[in-house]
């Protein structure tokens, strides 16, 4: 029998009709469920924030709630009145915006230009009134409070000021309904406090928000009402005041009513720990240092020093502007650090030099397989070999055959499903595409290999398979750092490190549980909870 859950914060005064409403959504992506009878209901003025871990699906209630998506099943009201068409996006605009985490401003054009992109004022027919736009963007922003130049190209704003115009923008369509997908994420803390008091000043006006982020803090700090999702179903929905960090944390994780006594209809187990290295040898301790991080500062961390032996996994978790990725970069000379020092097998590292890193023996997959990881139009041994071209031939000559046996074995190994090595990468499945990746990140036969996000966007088994290469290859003697906030990833781990706001500040042994280790991502210590 389906389980209902807790029930939803009260409607608001009578007579008061919800800004947005979701009844009874469910989505379907093939077999997967992206969603699955979610409710969600924001009052007028509110700041309403909808959280949940990666693959919860606030993604696709946002792309359902901004018409980019249409439910299989469920309603979508403004106002009490139904949603307008998919095809009506202009009803749309004057009903909801969303204000993403990647800038949809264009750089190239100054900020009256992207205020009234594709409306621009004109006289005499067609042609455009330069004077007009800068006019009723110049007002535009006083209205709303931004002290921006209107005549300023776009990419001399600071994220911060980029966000604040894109959020103008969406109110001069009518908009009165803002989704803020992770605003914070790149911002400094001076800047996230401009951005809150600018959240506070608009709500005044009028302005109803979503606000969707993984920094619990700021939830409390902006928002009056959460919801709550995870695998792909609405948790709770409650006044925030009246749901601690801990309440919040476990909701998020799957320990929902364990201290209640009452048993979450998601939750297979009770508190689910971490499984280890299972069969996996675990390293000795005197095991050789491969990769020594002594001091480690750069934009986006600071003196972080990390030391991973032969055979060790350890993870690396954080939120979006914790410094974990960046870091994990760093050592694979994507990016010069401005202090401190990497060494691998005890040799110093070049900083900021990828084929210096591949040469020291540094494997890395990317955390963005399609900008990153592959050139999609390339064949499949074209990407797998492309780190040991120089290897295959004479001369630096690549021979064929030699190219096409690797690649084989490459296919063997990782259980690649594909045509052949000709086969071109893009017509791969996402799961594939990532095995590939694996596959170049290992021909090195790397002494460390880097895996950032190394599940990301991929199907159960492939899932298991590319982290059944962990196993291997820690077994083997490798050393491996695995950065994700996917707990099924820092499973493997031997010791999981966490950065929040550009420093280490923990570090978790096998056996962490869900709960205890999203609250040290989430910056929530016990006096906080």
């Amino acid at each position: 029998m389906k389980q209902t859950p807790p029930p939803m914060a009260a409607d608001g005064p009578p007579g008061v009709h919800a800004l947005a409403e979701a009844h009874g959504v469910t989505k379907r992506f093939g077999p997967t469920v992206a969603l699955d009878d979610v409710e969600i209901t924001v009052l007028p003025g509110a700041s309403h924030a909808l959280v949940g871990r990666n693959g919860a699906g606030k993604s696709t209630l946002v792309n359902i709630l901004t018409g980019l998506q249409r439910p299989d099943r469920g309603t979508v009201l403004y106002g009490g009145e139904p949603a307008p068409s998919a095809a009506d996006r202009e009803g749309w605009r004057r009903r909801v915006a969303c204000v993403y985490q990647a800038s949809t401003v264009v750089g190239g054009l100054s900020v009256a230009e992207n205020l009234f992109i594709n409306r621009h004022p004109t006289t005499r027919g067609s042609v455009i009134s330069w004077r007009r736009m800068r006019r009723a963007a110049r007002a535009l922003l006083d209205e709303w409070g931004v002290d921006v130049d209107e005549s300023v190209p776009a990419d001399r704003l600071s994220v911060e000021d980029t966000k604040m115009v894109e959020i103008a923008r969406s109110l001069s369509h009518g908009a009165r309904f803002i989704i803020l997908d992770e605003p914070t994420a790149l911002l400094d803390s001076l800047a996230i406090d401009r951005l809150f008091r600018h959240v506070r000043r608009l709500q005044a006006a009028g302005v109803t928000f979503l606000y969707i982020s993984h920094h619990l803090e700021e939830i409390y700090e902006v928002c009056q009402v959460v919801t709550v999702l995870r695998d792909a179903r609405r948790i709770t929905t409650a006044p925030v005041g009246e749901l601690s960090r801990r309440k919040l944390i476990e909701a998020m994780t799957g320990d929902w009513g364990l201290q209640t006594g009452e048993r979450d209809p998601l939750l297979d187990t009770g508190e689910r720990p971490a499984a280890g290295l299972g069969s996996v040898p675990r390293p000795t301790a005197d095991a050789p240092v491969v990769v020594r991080v002594d001091g480690l500062s750069g934009p986006h961390f600071r003196d972080v020093s990390i030391t991973i032996r032969a055979g060790e996994v350890v993870g690396l978790a954080g939120l979006a502007g914790s410094g974990s990725h960046q870091l994990a970069e760093t050592l694979a000379g994507f990016y010069r650090p401005t202090g401190g020092r990497i060494s691998i097998l005890g040799r110093p590292l070049r900083p900021g030099d990828v084929p210096s890193a591949l040469a020291a023996g540094v494997g890395c997959v990317p955390r963005d397989r399609y900008s990153q990881g592959f050139v999609p139009e390339l064949s499949v041994a074209d990407n797998v070999s492309m780190t040991i071209s120089d290897r295959l031939g004479p001369l630096g000559l690549i021979s064929p055959k030699a190219r096409d046996a690797f690649t084989r074995r490459t296919i063997s190994d990782l259980d690649i499903t594909t045509e052949g090595p000709h086969q071109p990468v893009i017509g791969l499945s996402g799961g594939n595409q990532q095995k590939i990746v694996m596959g170049r990140a290992l021909a090195t036969d790397p002494a460390a290999l880097v895996l950032i996000n190394p599940t990301a966007g991929v199907d159960v088994k492939s899932k298991r398979a590319l982290l059944s290469v962990v196993d291997r290859v820690s077994a083997q003697g490798q050393a491996v750092l695995i950065v994700s906030d996917q707990m099924e990833d820092l499973r493997a781990c031997e010791r999981v490190l966490v950065m929040f706001n550009g420093s280490l500040t923990s570090e978790h042994a096998a056996g962490w549980t869900d709960h205890e280790l999203v609250a040290s991502i989430e910056g929530v210590t016990p006096a906080h909870e």
